[in-house]
C-alpha cells in the first residue's frame, strides 16, 4: 500500500489538551485506521483495552496530548523523557492523526505543542523519533520543525508485507 495524501492548503487549528482515560475508544479507532497504521509500528486490530492500559501507565515522564475538533479526537502526540539519569536530557516523540485530517496543519500543531513542552518545561536538549523513510508527509513535517536525519536503518521495519527503511531523526538544542 502506498500512501497518497495530498496536503490541503486548508489549515485547521485544533484544541489541544491532555489525554484522558475516556479518550481510549477514539484513539483506538484512529490507531486502527489504515493510513495511521501504515506510518507506524502498530499491529492491526488494536483493542480499546490495550489503549486504556497505555493511558493508565503514563507517568510523569510522559506528556500525552490529543487534538480535538468540535469535540472529536482527531490526533494525538506523546513526548516521553528518557528514564536514565545520563539520558534525562532526551525525549522521544510520536504523533499520529485520523486519516481524514492529514495535511491540514493538525500534526504541526501537535508537534509544536510537544516541542514547547520539551524546550520550555522540561529543558530537553535532544528530541528524537523514528519514521518510515517513505512516509514523506511525516518527514516533511519533522524537517519543518528542525529535525534532521541522523541515520537510515535499511529494511528495519516490516509492514504491509514488506521490509521498509527507517530514518532516525533528531532535533538538538545545545
Amino acid at each position: 500500500m502506498t500512501r497518497t495524501t495530498s496536503p490541503s492548503s486548508e489549515k485547521i487549528q485544533p484544541q489541544l489538551r491532555a489525554v484522558r482515560p475516556s479518550d481510549a475508544e477514539a484513539l483506538c479507532a484512529i490507531f486502527n485506521m489504515p493510513g495511521f497504521r501504515w506510518g507506524t509500528f502498530r499491529m492491526p486490530f488494536e483493542m480499546v483495552e490495550q489503549v486504556e492500559r497505555r493511558i493508565a501507565k503514563s507517568g510523569p515522564e510522559t506528556t500525552w496530548i490529543v487534538a480535538e475538533l468540535d469535540g472529536k479526537v482527531v490526533g494525538h502526540g506523546r513526548l516521553v523523557v528518557q528514564g536514565s539519569p545520563r539520558r534525562s536530557h532526551i525525549g522521544e516523540i510520536n504523533i499520529g492523526l485520523d486519516d481524514a485530517f492529514v495535511g491540514k496543519g493538525i500534526g504541526s500543531a501537535i508537534l509544536g505543542a510537544l516541542l514547547d513542552v520539551a524546550d520550555n518545561w522540561r529543558a530537553l536538549k535532544r528530541v528524537e523519533l523514528t519514521v518510515y523513510a517513505d512516509n514523506e508527509p511525516a518527514v516533511r513535517l519533522y524537517t519543518s520543525h528542525g529535525f534532521e536525519v541522523e541515520g537510515r536503518h535499511v529494511k528495519a521495519g516490516f509492514t504491509d508485507g514488506q521490509y521498509r527503511d527507517l530514518l532516525s531523526m533528531a532535533r538538538l538544542r545545545f
